[in-house]
């Protein structure tokens, strides 16, 4: 296989981790004359935020495609097989349009049903990143799966046999990095399962950003759960197991909610606040319901005694991890899947059922009595949250572009 000339990346999501792994992406060609060019198809706010910050030198060999609004919200349709087959057929669209080489999806995930049907793109290789796979959480750890877990995991496990055989796909990259070793032994096309350093978060410096919340009071344990807060993070079940902590823990702890909570738990929040001021009265609660910036929640982890990352048996790995790691402080995250096997491997800090309020109770206590900085092995910490720069991300990922496969 020949390298490509141009890398068509279509990145329909302009939320999360999107703007920052193109930014990486940009800036390594720009600095790298020997790399592919690439045209990053997107919608118009992440084409303009990311033109604003390309260095001069990129111009010609880095180009920016702001999607239609037509194609974005079908691109973004709330039925998954709408948006995946949307996907497919923009891509290939501009593929077309550009003569670009190759495509790259950000997230590939939603590509598995078209590709697995044997979907091509006008005949030139498809790669992507997978996020979510879970067909391999057994050989992380403990792992009983539900019914409906079971399903799912032979759903996604046909997809991936059959999408693998699709000859348009070239390289699936997995940030799970033990995905590539599954695949490769179970899957006839596994070779093509290839693993991606995630890239460390950047926080952007602002001498004078400071958190508007006093965080951490005085004699006090403070626990952090930030982020977009939905039920799946876990802010639920932190309420509900800080109702058993015994009362002289109570009012050693502090814990704060920073980031928007999603409105379809508004009111299961407000209800657990009241039960927890009318038993717990001593114990420190707060909640910043808004949207925060990097350098705001940069402060808030590094006054934060304990980040909590108690996530509702979610799959695929967490930039919780990083940002705690990043700061040398401890996490409390789910024992299931990825995020509990990360964390166990690296010391990160503690695990537990987080689906279960008295076991997370008991972790909290646990975490308090014995201090926090007795959970996580700072040094293990540290080259876990370094192990990858964003150049090792984006050589790594633009040079799997190129890489002939043997099936």
């Amino acid at each position: 296989m020949t390298s490509p000339r141009e890398v068509l990346i279509l990145e329909p999501d302009a939320e999360g981790h999107a703007q920052e792994w193109l930014q990486h992406l940009a800036e390594f060609v720009a600095a790298d004359p020997t790399a592919a060019a690439i045209s990053v198809v997107a919608p118009a706010p992440l084409c303009a935020a990311l033109s604003r910050s390309m260095p001069i030198v990129a111009d010609g060999r880095i180009r920016f495609i702001a999607l239609t609004p037509r194609e974005l919200k079908l691109c973004t349709h709330r039925s998954l097989s709408i948006a995946a087959f949307a996907r497919w057929w923009t891509m290939r669209r501009y593929l077309a349009r550009t003569g670009a080489d190759s495509g790259f999806f950000l997230s590939i995930d939603l590509l598995c049903l078209p590709l697995a049907l044997g979907l091509r793109a006008a005949g030139k290789p498809i790669s992507g990143v997978l996020f979510r796979p879970s067909v391999h959480y057994r050989a992380l750890g403990k792992y009983q799966p539900s019914s409906a877990e079971r399903l799912r995991d032979l759903r996604k496990d046909l997809l991936y046999r059959l999408m693998l055989r699709n000859p348009s796909v070239r390289t699936v990259l997995s940030l799970d990095p033990f995905f590539p070793l599954h695949a490769e032994s179970h899957y006839n096309h596994g070779v093509k399962v290839r693993p991606l350093p995630e890239p460390p978060i950047m926080v952007p410096s602002d001498g004078g950003a400071a958190p508007a919340v006093d965080f951490v009071p005085p004699g006090r344990v403070g626990l952090l759960l930030f982020g977009y807060l939905t039920e799946r993070k876990g802010p639920l079940a932190v309420l509900d197991a800080l109702r058993l902590l015994p009362t002289h823990i109570g009012r050693r702890t502090a814990l704060l909610l920073a980031g928007r909570i999603d409105p379809t738990i508004h009111s299961a929040i407000k209800e657990r606040c009241s039960t927890l001021a009318r038993e717990q009265p001593e114990l420190w609660l707060r909640i910043e319901d808004r949207w925060l910036d990097r350098a705001e929640l940069a402060v808030l982890v590094e006054r934060s005694d304990v980040v909590l990352a108690p996530y509702q048996r979610f799959v695929g790995s967490s930039g919780v991890l990083m940002w705690a790691a990043r700061a040398g402080r401890p996490v409390l995250a789910q024992e299931y899947g990825l995020v509990g096997r990360l964390t166990r491997d690296h010391r990160l800090g503690a695990v537990a059922d987080s689906s279960d309020p008295a076991h997370l109770a008991r972790e909290i206590e646990r975490m308090i009595v014995h201090g926090p900085r007795n959970f996580i092995d700072v040094p293990s910490a540290a080259a876990f949250a370094f192990s990858c720069t964003p150049y090792r991300f984006a050589s790594t990922l633009l040079s799997s572009l190129s890489e002939g496969v043997t099936a």
